[in-house]
């Protein structure tokens, strides 16, 4: 499977702190530098690609420097850049994931990618809300389900063709406790605390 990682935002909560959020450096190399490595050495993903775009000129030379593909996009509108980036992609399917998450692994990768079933069309990865309290993690996005609450870890499968065509995706939920998915660094706060754990 396809691998795309989104490192074309704005960053706005991060604030005025001189430094693309891609590049914010935990446990001694940028953000993003963690999620590709950990996309890199998963077994399910044969193809890992980073979109980029007039916000992130620093993170797009870093990685470009370090023979990582990217891709440039216009940086406006998550959608948009979405499509920008599956319309020169080929797979069926893709994984896509923040930038931010340094915890992640290449085995919960794997596990998301065997998880996931084209039948689905797409799949959201969700993390259980107490695993991420008890992290020291104020939940940014949530949503419940069944009388429970989950967050959004910002990872997801995707029909790549669907999506371009415009078509309406049935979404299913995966449902986890994964740690490694806890920690998305989108404010100053979150930094410090992804920056103690390493």
């Amino acid at each position: 499977m396809e691998a795309l990682i989104n490192a074309g935002g704005k960053g706005s909560r991060m604030g005025a702190c001189g430094i693309e959020k891609p590049m914010q450096i935990i446990g001694g190399v940028p953000v993003v530098q963690h999620v590709v490595d950990a996309m890199r050495t998963a077994r399910h993903i044969h193809h890992v690609v980073v979109s980029v775009s007039p916000n992130t000129r620093e993170t797009e030379r870093y990685l470009k420097d370090n023979g990582i593909e990217t891709i440039r996009t216009s940086g406006e509108d998550f959608m948009m850049d979405l499509h920008e980036s599956f319309s020169v992609l080929r797979g069926d399917y893709v994984l896509t994931s923040p930038s931010d998450i340094p915890l992640l692994t290449s085995p919960v990768i794997d596990d998301v990618v065997t998880s996931f079933k084209p039948q689905m069309e797409s799949m959201i990865v969700m993390i259980e809300a107490e695993t991420v309290r008890s992290m020291g993690i104020v939940p940014s996005y949530s949503r419940d389900i069944d009388g429970k609450e989950w967050v959004i870890s910002g990872i997801s499968v995707m029909d790549r063709k669907a999506v371009l065509e415009g078509k309406y995706l049935n979404e299913e939920c995966l449902l986890t406790k994964w740690r490694e998915l806890a920690v998305n660094v989108n404010t100053p706060d979150e930094l410090a605390r992804a920056r103690s754990m390493f």
